[in-house]
């Protein structure tokens, strides 16, 4: 048996996770090597995958889609958007004297007659004397209802779409080709994506370049794969949780990095934010290219092994289309289907819209809806170990029946937190809709940890 820096058992797999034993060789260290090369990858691949999404606004300012680009409120004063707009930091209307009609307005109330009177009569040139105030409105109007909100939401639902058909497909590749050279390939495809989103000046483009990105997402396969092939039962439920957690972090830390480390400052080192947002894109994709050649150059596929073959995990033939035909037989496969899709498919939803929900929603800065957006993912930290240990709870007292009360614990209260964030509305102060956020993304990620 070779000598390794990790103890292992009869077929050379860890039987601990000592997540700072990561010197030695190869040869020595192929557990934690494939452990942090797995949790760093994912963590950069949901860098790049949502590297777009706290600059969505920024983005649309760029592709001219907002509300007040495509309609200069000097022309179209009476776009529903506008009517209904209201500046949260100064508290004024757009309709400075009300709208015509509280749930549907049509228009604007005129001046009142004692203002036109007192200040119209010989100068109409005082702002009172204007129904309409365009000065209330945003740098970007994105509102619900606009064109640009639903090129946004389309973007969104893209880069989701796509990591569903990569990660069904990632079996076969993976037995394929292992878990380096397909790890690999997907974090070189996403630095080519993430690089090319610097060139986005329309619609259609930036749906098909998140499309492209989202495949990124199929990385969490690779993952949890690979860290099954590296440990022992005793440990792998631990390791595959930690690696898919703190990779998942890479979702709340992109709100936060591409914003306040990078869109920021570069916008108050002189740049225009048409550029500054191209630029920040360039760091996850070097990032992603580099993290693809460390992984091919300095990690194996299994612990003896450079490269890995169906035969190490007791199978005698690879992988074929009907071996998917068979798992979906069995309905246990299809409710975990639903119930996963529940609990990641919501983070997913969330990292993708949480800051353009701040930002145009709220009316906050770009810096303080990314923090605030990045305080979802950041739950990864703990929460989705803890779903684990819940779990791992009562499964203990009452066996499988308690792993399903932990799942359906988890989801139920995330969709009572789901259904409190939606209900907080901009007449609330942040704090309130971060408290409740928080709570929320604590039990998105403890259902992820029970699945």
């Amino acid at each position: 048996m070779p000598e390794y820096k990790c103890q292992t058992n009869e077929n050379n797999k860890a039987t601990e996770l000592p997540l700072l034993r990561i010197g030695g060789s190869v040869q020595q260290n192929p557990h934690m090597r494939a452990f942090w090369g797995s949790t760093i990858s994912f963590f950069l691949a949901f860098l790049g995958w949502f590297a777009l999404a706290p600059l969505s606004l920024d983005v649309a300012y760029s592709m001219e889609i907002c509300e007040n680009q495509k309609y200069p409120p000097d022309e179209f004063p009476l776009r529903k958007p506008y009517l209904n707009f209201k500046n949260l930091k100064s508290e004024k209307l757009y309709c400075r004297y009300g709208k015509n009609d509280p749930d549907t307005p049509t228009d604007c109330n005129p001046v009142p007659d004692d203002i036109f009177q007192e200040k119209c009569a010989s100068d109409t040139t005082d702002p009172a004397c204007n129904k309409y105030d365009k000065s209330t409105l945003t740098r970007c109007v994105c509102t619900a209802g606009t064109e640009c909100r639903g090129v946004l939401g389309n973007a969104g639902i893209a880069s989701v779409a796509s990591t569903i058909f990569v990660r069904v497909a990632l079996g076969t590749l993976l037995e394929r080709f292992g878990p380096t050279n397909v790890q690999a390939g997907l974090m070189t495809m996403a630095a080519v994506w993430v690089s090319l989103a610097t060139a986005i000046n329309a619609p259609w483009n930036f749906i098909l370049i998140r499309f492209l990105i989202g495949m990124a997402g199929a990385t969490f396969v690779t993952n949890q794969f690979w860290c099954s092939l590296m440990f022992a039962p005793n440990v792998v439920g631990t390791a595959n949780a930690t690696a898919a957690g703190w990779g998942n972090l890479g979702g709340g830390v992109t709100q936060i990095f591409m914003v306040v480390v990078l869109f920021q400052p570069f916008k108050e080192a002189g740049m225009d934010p048409d550029t500054a947002w191209r630029v920040s894109l360039i760091f996850p994709a070097a990032f992603c290219l580099i993290t693809a050649v460390c992984i091919k150059l300095l990690c194996w596929d299994t612990p003896t092994a450079k490269r890995f073959h169906p035969s190490d995990t007791g199978k005698t033939q690879g992988a074929s289309i009907w071996d998917y035909c068979e798992v979906l037989k069995d309905m246990r496969v299809v409710v975990m289907i639903f119930q996963y899709s529940a609990c990641f498919g919501t983070e997913l939803a969330m990292n993708n819209q949480l800051a353009t929900h701040f930002r145009s929603y709220f009316q906050m800065k770009a810096d303080q809806a990314s923090t605030l957006a990045g305080c979802f993912g950041l739950m990864n930290l703990f929460a989705r170990s803890l779903g684990g240990m819940f779990s791992d709870g009562l499964a203990s007292k009452f066996g499988f029946r308690g792993r399903i009360w932990a799942q359906f614990l988890a989801l139920f209260f995330e969709a009572l937190f789901l259904f409190a964030f939606g209900s907080i509305d901009n007449t609330n102060e942040w704090y309130v809709a971060l408290i409740v956020l928080v709570m929320f993304s604590t039990c998105v990620q403890m259902a992820e940890g029970t699945s």
